[in-house]
């Protein structure tokens, strides 16, 4: 059973252990032998427990990780004293995993356990190959996600609002009530689906039920009260998806590959924004009247169907995570638990799990202040973003008909994808976070501006695809929070939840900011988006100010000669 320590004060450090007896993760300064350490929960911690017998060395630990260089034999917790396996299948035991975390010949260790660094490599290829492959469904699915998600503003293309006697604020409301069941359920789905471990069960059998739901759509007779209760149902299930599949990714992916996946997860969202108009006229002009329904009903019934067949796909596609997924040969399971290990100073998810509780992560995660900063910079950066629903009525202002403004509002985000996949590889490769999201949102800025500035056909269009740039930002945003609480994974879980939750907020007030008496230079609307954007990289500086002391702290730690080389937070 898991034990803490009492935080004392002195200069050394009573033998504390992780699950696998390598690593410390605290927040607190030096401490003395023969004393109890208490673990504080500030930052990424994990429980530990403290040695049986106390043993002569001076540790120094600063709010982050701290790796023991050498252990004496009578210090060595029952787990690095046996050779108990981390699959009992794999042939790799705990001894590797402290290798890992000591640094110094943990590589040549690790490539003779699956034939050398060549087979390795080969083996490594192989499998995250199958990941790829695998994981590209979450790219289609997050396409019909969005497209369910938004299709009641392509409805009123077509008597949507009329049909259903919406006036005033209604559609409006209808938008926005979405994102109250999305709010309530992301931190509670999370949690669950790192309880159960089999997300291609729980995520496609989320996507059936919204399917059903965005078709039930089409059949509602009750007007406002009635389309109001499906788009609030529709958002509850809707909250399991996007930080599901984010979670998902962190279990498979290192820091150095993971950019590139949410980007391309990200493609979904994007690409759904460049063609689900277009779509949606395409269904709009061909069905309307067929069998005696309007055409805005066949556009909920055509695309809940399309989702709920894509779900039935994805059970046998997705994997689970590395522990649970059947169809990983032995190896491949092995080298997938090490890979993430070796990201994290030797400490796996399947360990950390065992240590820290699916509670204490919600408790972990409610009590690190920089959980809420992200998720108000999140949610600054979400509400700047608010344009993408609105994005054919501001190109319809360049003054083209209907059918052209659709044509129009493609391009923009065509290229924005493009640039996010380049921009996330790019920092994926350099390991840096913050400029790489910066430098889009001030494009977004300059966009805004311009928009803001000229009724001019050509400025204002260039002006729509520098606004469509941040999201380049907002894909590795995402991947800065995976990076910044990587350990325990119920922590994990509920920060992308909760950050990603309360970020919808910006989505809520982003409904009411483009107002049709603000048309068309939406001027207001423009400078809350500038100014949104501004307090996110502001936020996002002081946030990078903190990881780099901590990261400091390491290195001091380090020139002492007490620790090894370890953990760094990406900056």
């Amino acid at each position: 059973m898991t034990r803490r320590c009492r935080r004392t004060r002195g200069g050394h450090v009573e033998d504390c252990f992780s699950a696998s007896g390598t690593t410390l993760l605290f927040d607190c300064m030096e401490h003395r032998i023969g004393t109890s350490l208490r673990r504080r929960d500030r930052h990424n911690s994990l429980l530990t427990q403290p040695c049986a017998v106390s043993c002569p060395m001076s540790l120094v630990a600063y709010g982050g990780i701290l790796t023991i260089p050498a252990l004496p034999p009578h210090c060595a917790p029952p787990s690095m004293q046996s050779t108990q396996l981390l699959d009992s299948d794999s042939g790799v035991t705990t001894a590797d995993s402290k290798k890992l975390a000591l640094g110094g010949d943990h590589q040549d260790a690790l490539d003779a356990r699956f034939g050398g660094r060549d087979a390795r490599a080969k083996l490594e290829r192989r499998l995250v190959w199958k990941l790829d492959m695998r994981m590209a469904i979450l790219i289609v699915m997050y396409i019909l996600n969005y497209i369910d998600r938004n299709n009641a503003s392509a409805a009123r293309l077509r008597g949507f609002e009329s049909d259903l006697h919406l006036g005033g604020q209604d559609l409006a409301t209808l938008l926005s009530i979405l994102y109250v069941g999305y709010i309530l359920m992301q931190i509670p789905s999370n949690m669950f689906l790192n309880r159960i471990g089999k997300p291609s069960v729980y995520l496609p059998g989320c996507m059936v039920i919204w399917g059903v739901i965005s078709a039930l759509t089409g059949v509602t007779t009750k007007g406002f009260v009635g389309a109001l209760l499906t788009r609030f149902f529709l958002g509850f299930v809707q909250a399991a998806f996007f930080p599901g599949a984010l979670f998902l990714l962190s279990k498979w992916y290192t820091k150095k590959e993971l950019g590139v996946r949410i980007a391309l997860l990200s493609y979904g969202n994007i690409i759904s924004i460049a063609f689900n108009s277009l779509l949606a006229i395409g269904i709009l002009d061909a069905m309307q009247g067929k069998l005696g329904h309007a055409a805005w009903r066949w556009l909920f019934y055509l695309e809940g169907a399309a989702t709920v067949l894509c779900a039935v796909a994805a059970i046998f596609v997705l994997p689970d995570f590395p522990e649970t997924t059947r169809w990983l040969t032995d190896k491949e399971r092995a080298l997938a638990m090490h890979r993430m290990a070796a990201d994290f100073a030797g400490i796996s998810d399947q360990e950390d799990t065992k240590t820290a509780g699916h509670l204490d992560g919600l408790r972990l995660a409610a009590a690190d202040w920089t959980v809420w900063w992200l998720a108000v910079a999140l949610a600054s950066n979400v509400l700047s973003l608010s344009f993408n629903a609105y994005f054919p009525t501001l190109t319809q202002t360049l003054g083209f008909d209907s059918t052209m403004t659709l044509v129009l509002s493609a391009p923009p985000f065509l290229w924005a994808a493009i640039e996010a996949f380049a921009v996330s590889r790019h920092s994926d490769v350099v390991q840096e976070r913050f400029w790489h999201i910066t430098i889009p949102l001030l494009v977004g800025i300059l966009g805004f501006v311009i928009a803001m500035s000229t009724m001019n056909v050509v400025a204002r269009y260039i002006s729509l695809f520098l606004m469509a740039q941040p999201y380049a930002g907002f894909v590795i945003f995402y991947a800065w929070i995976i990076n910044s609480f990587p350990r325990p994974p119920s922590k994990r879980a509920v920060a992308l939840a909760g950050i990603n939750a309360f970020a919808q907020f910006g989505n809520i007030a982003g409904s009411y900011i483009w107002k049709s008496d603000w048309e068309p230079t939406f001027r207001v609307s423009y400078i809350i988006c500038s100014s949104c954007q501004g307090l996110a990289i502001v936020m996002l500086w002081f946030f990078r100010r903190h990881l780099k002391g901590l990261n400091e702290g390491f290195d001091r730690a380090e020139e002492t000669g007490k620790v090894a080389r370890g953990f760094r937070y990406v900056l």
